[in-house]
């Protein structure tokens, strides 16, 4: 044997090689004895895309898309796949879904794609968690509690509502959804800075407003040219505006020569709250985005569902009828408290529009931890998008769901089959649920109930063409929605 083969196996040289192999043993033991996770079925699709493009792919509101229907079909209502750039679990299962809203901040937490924090800002409401969000959250409710939606703000969606509807001529066609932007626009400027509509500086910061919703609803391509590139140069003007009222409404505060009509947000957070003037800044514009975006969407959409639906358009004529010619009979002009809560039809109007329209149709969130859920794994980290117009849709759930049925809201069950009002209220998420349920979600319910109300009273419309809700995902009307209006008085 020569010396080499001698020197090859020599004590010293099998003494080296021990460590490598305990770190190799251990490695298989590991291995070995991790458990093995029992995911949900499904697909992960493309390297780094995923499914993430046919997820996304248009599709009419009223639905929950080919994407949705094919993997419910094939894999159930719980299935894992790649979206976002990230493994997932998707939840078209109403416990699910409750059950990852009610453990908000223990098992899972908000987490939306890195490109909506960078055009809403890290402060936004939409993307912070924890005990910020709280905080943030605590002012929204404060300014938005049920004492000032009856004192003051009810006032103003009143006065809204009514400079928006009669500005429309008669036998006219126009965008019903640029209408009911133009309504919740307005009203979230004044509620926010006491900005009157139709001002120049109104109209400027609506216009920069329209460039930065474009880029918020785009693809986060930040190169020269895109909607997103040019939505967050809006973002910095409105900010700089958003910035230069707030150092003139702090001197005016200093100087102690505050006006009475700026009972608004922007002073109250001045005033009450110990924020950042970068939290200011993006706690302002999440609020216009969120209580703009979202209520002009219903409110179009009560206006799209309502003519295919006569007995409903009937039924609320008699309604607000009633509650006009009482009020007249009372010597009394402005809608009360009591008014609003007579509404009864209207209010199921309100819930059946955000079953079948479904303004948000999935949430973000990750999981904290790894979390069991009837026999499926959810991995800790993994990316967890609950599906609430699924639910909505879901004819195990709600009888016929796809037809606009207000009266399956009524106790007693209306016309035809209807969930138990338990039931409704348990799988009925369209303002989210837990600890982040909107803030703003009775002043949206609001704002539809009073435009309802007016409407109903003065006009009678019609779709001057077809047009229909498409999800993209955020939902929108390709053509703005057109209608042509008659006036008429039913009081």
């Amino acid at each position: 044997m020569s010396d080499s083969h001698l020197t090859f196996y020599s004590p010293s040289s099998i003494l080296a090689l021990v460590p490598v192999f305990f770190i190799f043993f251990i490695l298989i033991k590991r291995k070995q004895t991790k458990p093995r996770l029992n995911l949900p079925p499904g697909n992960m699709g493309w390297p780094f895309l995923g499914e993430t493009i046919g997820y996304l792919k248009p599709y009419s509101a009223t639905t929950i898309g080919e994407f949705m229907e094919q993997h419910i079909a094939r894999y159930g209502t719980i299935y894992k796949s790649k979206l976002f750039g990230e493994p997932a679990i998707v939840s078209a299962d109403a416990g699910l879904n409750r059950f990852i809203l009610q453990n908000e901040g223990k098992l899972f937490e908000c987490s939306y794609p890195r490109s909506i924090g960078g055009i809403l800002g890290k402060w936004s409401m939409l993307v912070l968690v924890g005990d910020m969000h709280r905080d943030m959250r605590v002012i929204s409710l404060n300014f938005l509690s049920h004492a000032r939606l009856r004192t003051h703000l009810l006032k103003e969606v009143e006065k809204h509502t009514l400079l928006v509807l009669n500005s429309w001529n008669q036998n006219c066609t126009f965008s019903a959804q640029d209408e009911a932007k133009k309504f919740t626009f307005n009203l979230m400027a004044k509620h926010i800075m006491s900005m009157d509509p139709g001002e120049i500086e109104t109209e400027q910061l609506k216009k920069e407003y329209v460039t930065f919703m474009k880029g918020v609803v785009s693809a986060p391509l930040n190169l020269p040219g895109t909607a997103y590139r040019k939505a967050l140069k809006s973002r910095s003007t409105i900010l700089k505006f958003i910035e230069g009222k707030m150092e003139e409404r702090v001197k005016r505060i200093e100087e102690g020569n505050e006006s009475l009509e700026e009972d608004d947000l922007l002073n109250w957070v001045l005033k009450h709250s110990n924020l950042s003037t970068e939290q200011i800044l993006d706690l302002i514009l999440s609020l216009l985005f969120a209580g703009h975006e979202t209520s002009s969407v219903a409110i179009a959409l009560a206006i799209y569902f309502l003519p295919g639906c006569p007995q409903a358009m009937q039924q609320l004529r008699e309604e607000h009828s009633e509650i006009a010619r009482a009020k007249k009979e009372a010597g009394e002009v402005e809608l009360t408290w009591e008014d609003y809560k007579r509404m009864e039809f209207t209010h199921c109007v309100v819930n059946e529009t955000l079953r079948l329209g479904n303004v948000v149709r999935f949430l973000h969130r990750k999981a904290l931890k790894d979390v069991n859920y009837k026999g499926y794994d959810i991995p800790c980290g993994w990316k967890v998008l609950p599906v609430i117009a699924a639910v909505h849709l879901d004819p195990s759930l709600f009888d016929q769901p796809q037809q606009f049925n207000p009266w399956r809201w009524q106790n007693n069950g209306g016309r035809g089959s209807c969930p138990s009002k338990s039931a409704a209220n348990n799988n009925f998420l369209p303002f989210g649920g837990g600890s982040r349920l909107c803030a703003g979600s009775e002043l949206a319910k609001l704002e539809m109930a009073v435009f309802i109300h007016y409407l109903i009273l003065n006009y009678h419309w019609e779709l001057a063409e077809t047009d229909q809700a498409f999800a993209y995902p955020f939902v929108d009307f390709p053509k703005g929605l057109p209608i042509r209006v008659q006036a008429h008085s039913l009081i």
